[in-house]
């Protein structure tokens, strides 16, 4: 086409901006959008959604947001091109910003914008921005769409809030095999194996044939909940049963069920013997068992097989100096910090998540930065000391530094999750009755767990944490996790 006197219009260009997308291709697209640039096309809609579609999955979203800009005469399918493609790259806030930027701009939304926009308040668990999202989906006649009612069911199932998924999915007569799955899989991140098991006769009683996304709901409630006989029992019914072949994610379930129960040999026989390579999951599963049970040898040889495939993943160094640490190795937590330093390895920051009123409020592991830090660190340090009366003991077992009492105790107190905890309780949003969510980027520590507990029970109140393996629901000094997670 180039050779020839036509010159590529709008479609054209679109069409190859897509299959760039498709096929991981970045280089050709930088050179079509230089083309489109000299031919004027990029800022017109419909290439130029295209282009915010590319660069989405590039996994280069400041660029989406940045070609987005300069489109002209914005439409319904730029938008969602750009919604839908901030929250495929994590970037939930910024997800919503564009979705409220849109309908203060009078634009249609679209099934693809409103399921964008689900997804990010989901990523962020924040009930207010589900509701919202949802009461404009029902003005706009969208609720009943089947991509918007899976995508409801999913925000509201990681909101914690299983009842307004399961009466999403009671009323929304078209829902398909995925609006079944993700109910399942709220149910799964709540620890409910009975109403997994329940809903899955269900939806077999309606004709539908469950595939291999009901299994994973099923084994990773399971795996959670470190059950490793039902695992076992339900990974073989889905072959012999089902004619369903796992996949590795299947796989990656029931070593991690294995590893919690405490049969490590056992799992780690099942990730040498599958018809699969083991990936980074199967062997933090593996290493996570070994953190939990204390066998820090084995942990050690888990973690060298995962910084093998990853030498950047810094939850390999933590999860092996945690367990090193507890048990006085000293020098070796040593050496793992070396290798840390040598290679550039830095720790994620922990970061926590609360939903004040709508707004979502963001924490950092020792943060000073929200305007209202005085009045936290107050707060937290009366909670602290309060709940030392009762019998809390601080957990220095995951403490990667030989330090003194004192400056273990800050480190502690300072944690995301805790201060994000400290300011919900002094905002005044949270009512007796009305439990305190908070949503943790990394896996909550065993100091914050048993905190938690405790401050439950002082405040005779519920607070529900979701981590980045599973929800803990903390009420009169106890957690749903069972001390799994």
């Amino acid at each position: 086409m180039l050779r020839h006197p036509t010159l590529p219009n709008q479609r054209t260009l679109a069409s190859l901006f897509r299959t760039c997308a498709a096929v991981s291709s970045l280089s050709f697209g930088l050179a079509l959008h230089s083309l489109s640039i000299r031919l004027s096309l990029s800022s017109q809609p419909f290439s130029g959604s295209a282009l915010v579609h590319f660069y989405s999955k590039s996994r280069l979203p400041l660029d989406a947001r940045k070609v987005f800009d300069e489109i002209r005469d914005r439409d319904e399918v730029c938008y969602a091109a750009l919604v839908v493609g901030l929250a495929q790259n994590s970037r939930p806030i910024d997800a919503l910003a564009a979705f409220y930027e849109m309908i203060s701009s009078e634009v249609r939304s679209t099934m693809y914008s409103v399921s964008g926009a689900l997804r990010s308040a989901a990523e962020l668990a924040a009930l207010e921005q589900c509701r919202m999202v949802h009461a404009h989906a029902m003005v706009t006649g969208l609720d009943t769409n089947a991509v918007v009612g899976s995508a409801l069911i999913d925000a509201y199932g990681k909101a914690g809030f299983v009842s307004d998924a399961r009466r999403v999915f009671d009323e929304n007569l078209r829902i398909n095999i995925v609006g079944w799955n993700a109910m399942m899989a709220a149910y799964a991140q709540q620890g409910d194996n009975d109403s997994i098991i329940k809903l899955f006769t269900s939806m077999e009683a309606q004709g539908l044939r469950p595939d291999d996304y009901s299994f994973l709901a099923i084994l990773s409630s399971l795996s959670n909940a470190g059950l490793d006989i039902e695992s076992e029992r339900w990974f073989t019914r889905m072959i012999e049963d089902y004619k369903l072949k796992p996949g590795l994610e299947h796989y990656t379930c029931v070593v991690g069920a294995f590893s919690r129960a405490g049969r490590l040999c056992d799992a780690e026989k099942i990730a040498n013997t599958m018809p699969f390579v083991p990936d980074a999951a199967v062997w933090r599963a593996l290493l996570s068992g070994c953190a939990y049970h204390g066998e820090a040898d084995m942990a050690w040889t888990m973690a060298k097989r995962l910084i093998e495939l990853n030498p950047n993943d810094d939850s390999a160094y933590v999860i092996v100096a945690n367990v090193l640490s507890s048990a006085g190795r000293w020098e070796e937590v040593s050496e793992v910090r070396k290798m840390m330093k040598n290679r550039r390895v830095k720790k994620e920051v922990g970061r926590s998540w609360i939903e004040v009123r709508g707004k979502v409020h963001e924490f950092l592991a020792g943060d000073h930065l929200h305007e209202m830090r005085d009045d936290i660190y107050k707060k937290l340090t009366e909670l602290m000391e309060e709940i030392e009366k009762f019998g809390y003991v601080p957990v220095w077992d995951e403490m990667l530094h030989e330090v003194g009492e004192e400056e273990k105790r800050k480190s502690l107190w300072s944690h995301s999750e805790k201060l994000a905890l400290a300011f919900g309780i002094i905002s005044g949003a949270f009512p007796p009755g009305k439990a305190i969510r908070i949503v943790k980027n990394l896996r909550i520590c065993r100091d914050c767990h048993e905190a938690f507990k405790f401050i439950s029970k002082v405040l005779d109140r519920e607070i529900i944490v979701r981590d980045v393996n599973r929800y803990h629901r903390f009420f009169n000094g106890t957690c749903t996790c069972g001390g799994v997670w």
